[in-house]
């Protein structure tokens, strides 16, 4: 543990922001120090710690050793993650997976030219559903990689439905086809479409005077989000949404399935079932706090993946204590 807590702040105070303070306060070697927002600081319900403009962050470089980015990754991360990384030491969960390459190099820039390191894209997925896939690939080359996404509520699927005229809200959920993960875990291999491998569920409650069945059409033909897969459509009153479907449950399977040496047919797999997504997500967050700042303490510079960060450094046990405890 360090002789000293980590200095932590959070840029953006959303739910995953919230998330991340929380936890915070479950390490003893850490310690919130600030939050940045681009709120008031009035507007924030929490009174814990300083809250601090966004545009005002520079100010504030010597007061942190790890700045936790918790913006969108459509709009915030790709401006605001360069703009801090010249600054601080940071770790963001950025999920824009066709984006990343692109994303990397512009951290990498301008983390080398501050001195600083930035880890991107951490979380469950991106994050350690890729480290799973990765340990897949490489122990058993001669097979196939199936990631199941689910049971699950999507924000951004979530969010398309509201926006669908006469829609006054609304959720979605992703949910895996059981027989193609049974046969995935049976070791057969098989080449599955996107229909094949799952299926969305939507809560919606109409506007008055909407149109149910124009409503149906609208979303279960919507292009990139629900026209490829088998979709159903649910209406419901506004109680029932608030009372049944106010959480983020979230998770998923990676799973592959191959040969070893002997033509011995074996199967990994990787779960998690999640109660909160932002909640598990700044939980990874944080525990990648605390390998950036033993990279960045260990004069390291630049970007990272996941890919790049040993296990051993997310914990706040020693290398030693790890080897006899948990190896």
């Amino acid at each position: 543990m360090a002789s000293s807590p980590i200095r932590i702040g959070i840029a953006g105070y959303g739910n995953l922001g919230r998330g991340a303070q929380a936890a915070i306060a479950q390490h003893p070697d850490m310690q919130l120090v600030g939050i940045f927002s681009r709120r008031a600081p009035a507007a924030l319900a929490q009174s814990a710690v300083p809250v601090w403009p966004l545009d005002e962050a520079a100010a504030h470089r010597d007061d942190i050793d790890v700045l936790i980015l918790c913006g969108g990754s459509k709009e915030d991360l790709p401006v605001q993650g360069p703009r801090l990384a010249q600054w601080f030491t940071t770790v963001d969960s950025f999920d824009t997976h066709a984006r990343i390459p692109e994303y990397f190099d512009a951290l990498d820039h301008a983390a080398r030219a501050g001195g600083q390191v930035s880890i991107l894209a951490v979380g469950w997925d991106p994050g350690l559903f890729s480290i799973n896939r990765l340990m897949g690939e490489a122990i058993l080359p001669q097979g196939g990689t199936y990631t199941f996404w689910g049971k699950g509520l999507s924000q951004g699927h979530s969010d398309a439905i509201r926006r669908v005229p006469g829609v006054a809200a609304g959720v979605q959920y992703t949910i895996p086809v059981d027989q193609a993960v049974q046969r995935v875990r049976a070791g057969e291999q098989p080449r599955l479409g996107t229909r094949e491998k799952h299926t969305r569920v939507c809560y919606v409650v109409l506007q008055p005077d909407a149109d149910a069945q124009q409503v149906r059409q609208a979303i279960t033909s919507m292009p990139d989000y629900f026209a490829d897969y088998d979709t159903t459509v649910h209406f419901i009153d506004a109680d029932t949404l608030q009372r049944e479907h106010s959480g983020m449950p979230h998770g998923g399977f990676v799973i592959r399935s191959g040969v070893s040496g002997q033509d011995d047919a074996q199967v990994m797999e990787y779960s998690l079932k999640l109660a909160s997504n932002p909640g598990f997500t700044s939980s990874v967050l944080v525990a990648y706090a605390r390998a950036a700042w033993r990279l960045k303490q260990a004069g390291e510079t630049g970007a990272r993946s996941v890919f790049d960060v040993a296990p051993g450094l997310l914990s706040p046990k020693s290398a030693a204590d790890l080897r006899r405890e948990l190896l």
